[in-house]
């Protein structure tokens, strides 16, 4: 994209764009490319990774500057006034191309680009080559590029930017010097905004650029553009008067939200999202702010710092706080920005319903938590006069789980299953690689078929998931003790003497080929292929 001179109508995003290296706001990011200038050998392909807005272009024009500046000054920053300099800013210069993968990711593409490689620069030093979205392009274009990037002319350097270096085949990313761009933090966003609103001679509250730092979760792009909104829209610049512009309070209730989930009326909550966006609050404000309050909840159960939402268990933070997250990475790439979290308060909600329809009617009347703790340890529970459980249990004796009473205990092994799953798929895969051999009231002793499937259960997050799960279930703390144990042996025939087929069965729950795969899957998730 060409972009026209600077002028007085134009956005603060692109009229206070940063010009030099010490413009540059991300701290870690202007040391590194400082060190690079100055030790005098700039490498001929970079690649620059990290979210949106937070400035990759801009130093990749900044760099541009450097290699071609008529006049550079004695740190080697660029001078910003030789005709060079102004048509890297202006955009056109003829020496510096800016290609947007996105929409240009074939290989004819980048056949062209090979073809004006060769080329010797037209007026500047190097020709440089800008390429947004590198991740985009084909597979067969990646291709392509990397026998450049490897025998590149000296005339010619290469910078790469993307959001998702992941998605980049490894022999690029082996051929460039990457330079990693981290979420800003609230005080590079201040400092950049100090610098506009000292330009453009502003009356601001201090509290005011750390509360918009706030909301654009560490882009300077968006930080820049949301105090260009406030100003467009004559919001005085006092912490009050922004918080309720850029927030607003005034609609989004976020306990009343919560008490919703907690509900999971999903009728409410579908309501709800409607009316917050009719009223102009952003989707992914939401999220934020949801996420939030159950990030401090979670993290109030680990008894760090944080406010308890008591009606939520631990596990179903994780779950909500999965849940949110994924709706929030949805939310950008959707045709309408409300499904993802819709879908989300949708899954939630029936979640529940599911796992009320699963059971029978006589399970849904009965107090489910004692008859769990009975079935688990195999004893009698203690109750006061008026009903209700004593402050001690009263295990009358610890039992082996053995198949006498397999199949109670089967079902709540189950249901332990059931829920472990949504929270993490792999401890309920290992888990199936085990069976429960003895609980003692507070001690669930688990049999644990292979090593490698031992060793991770006893270690986190999978110990913490199962036994807040089991106490969730159970209604008491408890502790996991893991050990070795026999695998229990597939149904296979035996040829005995005579000759005759005998089956042999093992009264212990059979793996099934599925569980087998799941089982081999997790351990590839372990170890690697």
């Amino acid at each position: 994209m060409r972009y026209a001179l600077c002028s007085k109508n134009m956005t603060y995003y692109l009229k206070y764009r940063s010009q030099s290296l010490e413009d540059l706001d991300s701290t870690e990011v202007r040391d590194s490319l400082k060190k690079i200038v100055a030790s005098g050998n700039i490498p001929h392909a970079f690649l620059l990774t990290g979210p949106k807005g937070i400035g990759k272009t801009s130093a990749a024009r900044i760099l541009a500057k450097i290699v071609n500046c008529e006049k550079p000054k004695k740190n080697a920053e660029p001078c910003n006034v030789c005709e060079q300099c102004k048509s890297i800013t202006r955009g056109d210069n003829l020496d510096v191309y800016e290609l947007d993968a996105a929409s240009h990711r074939g290989i004819d593409d980048i056949r062209q680009l090979r073809d004006g490689v060769k080329l010797a620069p037209t007026r500047a030093n190097k020709k440089v080559y800008i390429i947004d979205e590198a991740h985009m392009l084909t597979t067969e274009a990646s291709n392509a590029l990397l026998k450049t990037l490897e025998e590149p002319p000296a005339h010619v350097i290469f910078i790469l930017a993307t959001t998702n270096p992941e998605k980049l085949i490894e022999t690029i990313k082996s051929r460039t010097v990457i330079i990693n761009f981290s979420k800003a933090k609230s005080e590079e966003l201040v400092r950049a905004l100090t610098r506009i609103v000292t330009q453009e001679k502003l009356k601001v509250d201090e509290k005011v650029l750390e509360l918009i730092a706030k909301y654009a979760d560490g882009s300077f792009r968006e930080a820049v553009k949301t105090l260009e909104l406030l100003v467009a829209n004559e919001v005085e610049l006092k912490e009050e008067f922004v918080s309720g512009f850029l927030f607003t309070r005034n609609v989004l209730d976020v306990n009343y939200l919560i008490d919703l989930i907690i509900k999971r009326d999903v009728k409410s909550l579908l309501s709800e999202v409607d009316k917050c966006v009719s009223t102009g609050v952003e989707v992914k404000i939401i999220i934020k702010v949801l996420l939030e309050r159950f990030r401090s909840a979670l993290r109030s159960k680990f008894a760090i710092n944080g406010e308890d939402i008591g009606k939520l268990s631990r596990s179903e933070l994780i779950q909500l706080i999965k849940l949110l997250n994924t709706a929030n990475n949805g939310t950008s790439n959707s045709a309408i920005e409300e499904i993802p979290l819709e879908l989300t308060f949708i899954e939630w909600c029936e979640d529940k319903i599911k796992d009320n329809e699963t059971k029978t009617e006589p399970e849904l009347k009965q107090n489910v938590k004692p008859d769990f703790r009975e079935t688990l340890a195999g004893g009698k529970i203690k109750e006061t006069e008026n009903g209700k459980i004593a402050g001690e249990k009263v295990i009358e004796n610890k039992v082996e789980v053995s198949s006498a009473n397999g199949g109670k205990i089967e079902n709540v092994w189950d249901e332990i299953l059931f829920k472990v799953r949504p929270i993490n798929a792999s401890t309920e895969a290992l888990l199936r690689a085990a069976k429960p051999l003895s609980f003692d009231g507070k001690k669930l002793t688990l049999g644990v078929y292979y090593k490698f499937h031992k060793e991770r259960l006893e270690s986190n997050p999978h110990r913490d998931i199962l036994e807040s799960t089991v106490a969730e279930i159970i209604g008491l703390p408890i502790r996991l003790e893991c050990t070795l144990t026999e695998p229990p042996i597939k149904n296979k025939v035996i040829e005995t003497i005579k000759t005759e087929p005998v089956t042999v069965t093992n009264t212990d729950s059979i793996l099934t080929e599925a569980e087998d795969e799941e089982i081999i899957k997790i351990a590839k998730d372990i170890f690697g292929n």
